[in-house]
């Protein structure tokens, strides 16, 4: 019969073993999920969409929808002149809300070389300075970094008189603690209706599709998403493509520093 000496030993050996199985296992299923999830993603021959090729700064918007994007295919893209310099990423949403794959995306586009910007998609039936906070408290804005967006597109049962204050509420107070104005995403026909001039000094990312040359808006833009339906290595599905309305130069000057 062994003695509680060699008993201490068996359980011991029986505890290394079990801790050896149980880290092989787990590095065998991590294999196999990283191999899983490169097979799983596809690559493409082209964008699958026009491209407005007399624009020199491309990028692209995400959001959860994407799903886990594979950004060093992403960034590594390349087909004729375009490739992919930048991307807008989804943060938060109303009051409460943030999107499950931001702080990844986030973390990624940056360590490929690919300039970030984050946004809110306001809630017009919401309290704006509560979600300014909700946008602050989750997106802490870097050197070289776009300013901060504000993406407002529904009315959400409110007037437009409501939804201009609520808006107005946002901005003021991401600028102030930002330091930097921040832009506003919409499309071409809500800006007309629900906007307008009150809202002319802040940096315009418009959305227009199906136009060949440049978005149908009578004011100043500076991001144009012409398409909702490219392709892009890494990305299972359809994203969002935008072009930059101006040069190297103007690009860099618009960029936290």
């Amino acid at each position: 019969m062994p003695s509680a000496k060699q008993k201490k030993r068996i359980r011991r050996i029986i505890y290394i073993i079990l801790s050896v199985t149980i880290v092989a296992t787990g590095a065998w299923m991590f294999y196999q999920w990283l191999t899983y999830r490169k097979e799983r993603f596809t690559r493409y021959p082209e964008f699958g969409i026009v491209i407005p090729e007399s624009y020199s700064i491309h990028g692209i918007d995400v959001s959860k929808y994407q799903s886990a994007i594979v950004w060093e295919e992403v960034k590594a893209m390349k087909v004729k002149e375009v490739q992919l310099g930048f991307a807008f990423i989804k943060a938060t949403e109303g009051i409460g809300n943030t999107d499950p794959q931001f702080k990844r995306n986030w973390k990624k586009a940056k360590d490929n070389e690919l300039v970030r910007g984050a946004y809110h998609f306001f809630i017009a039936s919401k309290d704006g300075r509560l979600q300014a906070e909700n946008f602050i408290d989750r997106v802490n804005l870097e050197k070289g970094d776009f300013p901060p967006v504000l993406d407002v597109e529904q009315l959400n049962g409110t007037t437009a008189v409501q939804l201009k204050k609520e808006a107005k509420e946002w901005l003021d107070i991401v600028e102030n603690h930002y330091g930097v104005k921040p832009i506003i995403y919409t499309n071409v026909d809500f800006y007309k209706r629900n906007l307008g001039s009150e809202f002319d000094s802040y940096p315009l990312w418009v959305a227009h599709y199906h136009q060949l040359q440049q978005p149908r808006i009578d004011r100043g833009w500076a991001f144009w998403q012409h398409s909702d339906v490219g392709l892009v290595n890494g990305i299972n599905g359809k994203v969002d493509f935008n072009v930059f309305n101006g040069d190297s130069a103007e690009f860099r000057n618009l960029l936290i520093r």
